[in-house]
């Protein structure tokens, strides 16, 4: 996600944070350089990965998670080094002191260099996510966070794996995997609002498209690719292709992936209204049971849309809280 402290960069800062994640090979580079210098190839398995459609509570499950302090993440502190954090954190002067501001987006989360965040899309973006390879240096990526975390466990969140769930399933079948859901209505809604914040922000900073280009964050703004290609309405302004893409992801992942073991789908207004729904998550996972505040957020919504569209997607949300944790 986007930082607020983004817009404090630096220009040299800037320049770095292009150096470091636009070039294949130098991603590649500091990967390599980063498992010379690491001797415990120790592979573990029971990790947790969060994963939906942007908006549907994915950062609020995230933190929840992160506070119960298993977990090793990604965070702002490791950029832009994503794939050498242990590298990065020896030789960078990394402040120990961390203040948290109100991150981009503008929704009360905040968020300081130390906050879990979702920069495992750079790895996605720097090997081809099909070979085995692929997958054995994921392993080693994972190994290297909870390393340098100081952790027996990974904790990630990235909406764009909801195209790898089954890959993922399949390589860690003792992990966890958890997927939010929100009502469409709502949830379209704040897609298609922060997709307006972005593309408009982006047009007085450069540095905004560039950014969010680099870390892999096309969910929404000025880079948006849709995460399914068979959809028909494709103007990105109206409610309606947010609405679309709400009911093409949702319905592929209720199709085809509801039978596997070890995943799981999380509605997020019972998440946020029933202190059940986060005791079972943190029994799925092991983690002692604490208070953590969900909040519920329901817009008033004036757009014009296709309610048989909604219809469907309405639907369809039933259906996902039918098998639902």
């Amino acid at each position: 996600e986007i930082n607020s402290e983004m817009n404090n960069y630096s220009f040299l800062q800037q320049i770095l944070h292009k150096i470091a994640l636009s070039s294949q090979f130098m991603r590649e580079i500091t990967f390599d350089l980063e498992n010379s210098l690491i001797k415990s190839k120790k592979f573990k398995d029971n990790h947790v990965f969060v994963s939906g459609l942007a908006r549907s509570g994915t950062t609020i499950l995230l933190n929840a998670i992160h506070k119960s302090n298993k977990f090793g993440s990604l965070s702002y502190e490791d950029m832009p080094f994503i794939l050498a954090p242990n590298l990065w954190y020896k030789i960078s002067s990394i402040s120990k002191k961390s203040k948290s501001i109100e991150r981009a987006h503008g929704d009360g989360i905040f968020v300081s260099s130390k906050s879990p965040e979702a920069f495992e899309e750079v790895y996605w973006k720097t090997f081809n996510d099909k070979s085995t390879i692929s997958i054995q240096n994921f392993k080693l990526f994972i190994n290297n966070i909870i390393l340098k975390n100081k952790k027996k466990r990974y904790l990630s969140k990235n909406n764009q794996n909801i195209n790898r769930i089954k890959l993922i399933s399949k390589s860690f079948s003792n992990s966890i995997i958890f997927i939010p859901f929100r009502l469409p209505l709502q949830h379209s809604n704040s897609l298609l609002f922060q997709h307006v914040k972005f593309r408009n922000e982006s047009k007085s900073d450069n540095f905004i498209s560039d950014y969010m280009k680099i870390i892999g964050h096309t969910e929404f703004g000025p880079n948006y690719l849709p995460l399914v290609s068979n959809y028909k309405e494709k103007n990105h302004l109206e409610l309606n292709h947010w609405l679309e893409q709400w009911y093409l992801t949702y319905k592929n992942l209720h199709d085809n992936i509801k039978n596997l073991k070890n995943v799981n789908f999380v509605c997020y207004e019972e998440l946020c209204k029933s202190k059940i729904v986060w005791e079972e998550i943190s029994k799925k996972i092991n983690i002692n049971h604490f208070k953590f505040d969900f909040r519920l957020s329901l817009k008033e919504i004036n757009l014009k849309y296709d309610k048989k569209l909604l219809a469907k997607c309405d639907l369809l949300y039933d259906q996902l809280k039918k098998i639902s944790i």
